[in-house]
């Protein structure tokens, strides 16, 4: 039996999230307890600048995806994308003079939108080619997130260059056709062929796209946003770093019974204050991270050594073995005993 594995997902940026809950209120649907069942703290949502975790974010996408019980979800909120949904980048692509310009910013700087995808822009002959790769592997969030970013980016080229009637030569998806009932609706708002079961997720258009002129062109208003963004990415990195180095002294105490925030800000050369408030700024905190760490360090007892399920709660810092029965359920949906007699669900 295997230890269960955990793809880190990265963070995503606050901004990013709140064009899910603009089509989310658009649709009425009650997004205050898909958040609190996702983990999520709107409290967090307040700073521009903050970032919620990747898996988290994941889990929201699919709760949101389960109370619409809509097949395009993701194509819809693609109509309620606004320059902020793409934080700074957002505000550097309006400055641009042209298309091209804002386009050629999408790679260098996505990682302030989130750590969903990777960007690749290519101009072969008189076609121009946005490709975009998604990371997320759940199979319900992954084609809702792959018709959001497509749609949005449609949709908000058209806004920056004040053309409704811009329209791509096709787009190719790698997802499944959501069936014919459907297929219409990408046509109608993208307005151009559209193929699914692609081998990639792209947009294929005119080269002369890139000439168009954009409404608000402000060259040394691009060159700080620019300079601020890349003091974001190396803020973001550090604190990326940060996350790790708080996850692994969780992981040292827990080894010794304990898990102290105190005790883990003084090895880290900070106040308690000052860790939670670093890690507020990622969208996450202490009992997050100590949580994600209890629940990895649990499956790995469970899938590789023979300890009594009480032993393990008390490892892990729980005063009682129900507590832990009722968090590993929580997050995994079967008990502690199930998932060690069945393996990872």
């Amino acid at each position: 039996m295997t230890t269960a594995k955990h793809p880190t997902l990265g963070t995503v940026s606050v901004a990013a999230i709140r064009q899910y809950l603009r089509a989310a209120d658009h649709l009425g649907i009650a997004t205050a307890p898909l958040l609190q069942q996702a983990g999520l703290d709107p409290q967090n949502f307040q700073s521009d600048e903050g970032r919620i975790d990747g898996s988290r974010f994941q889990n929201f996408i699919r709760l949101l995806c389960n109370a619409s019980d809509n097949p395009i979800l993701g194509l819809e909120t693609g109509d309620f994308v606004q320059p902020g949904s793409y934080s700074v980048l957002g505000y550097i692509t309006m400055s641009c003079s042209t298309l091209g310009e804002a386009i050629q910013r999408i790679a260098p700087y996505e990682k302030l939108v989130g750590d969903m995808g990777l960007t690749q822009v290519l101009v072969s002959g008189d076609e121009l080619n946005l490709i975009w790769q998604c990371g997320y592997p759940d199979p319900v969030v992954r084609p809702q997130l792959i018709d959001n970013v497509i749609s949005s980016w449609i949709h908000y080229a058209r806004w920056l260059a004040d053309d409704r009637d811009t329209a791509p030569m096709a787009v190719h998806l790698e997802r499944r056709s959501p069936g014919a009932e459907y297929t219409h609706a990408y046509a109608e708002r993208w307005r151009c062929p559209v193929e699914f079961n692609a081998a990639d997720n792209r947009i294929i258009a005119h080269k002369d796209l890139l000439d168009i002129p954009l409404r608000q062109p402000d060259p040394g208003l691009r060159r700080t946003l620019e300079a601020h963004a890349q003091t974001q990415m190396a803020g973001m990195e550090d604190q990326a770093a940060l996350m790790t180095r708080v996850r692994e002294a969780i992981r040292q105490q827990l080894v010794q019974g304990v898990s102290r925030q105190d005790i883990v800000a003084e090895n880290l050369r900070m106040t308690r204050r000052t860790l939670q408030r670093k890690l507020s700024l990622e969208g996450t905190s202490y009992q997050a991270l100590l949580d994600d760490v209890r629940q990895s360090i649990a499956e790995d007892y469970l899938a590789n050594t023979t300890l009594p399920i009480p032993d393990i709660a008390l490892r892990l810092g729980f005063s009682e073995t129900t507590s832990f029965h009722r968090q590993f359920k929580a997050r995994v949906g079967v008990t502690p005993g199930d998932y060690r007699q069945k393996g990872q669900p």
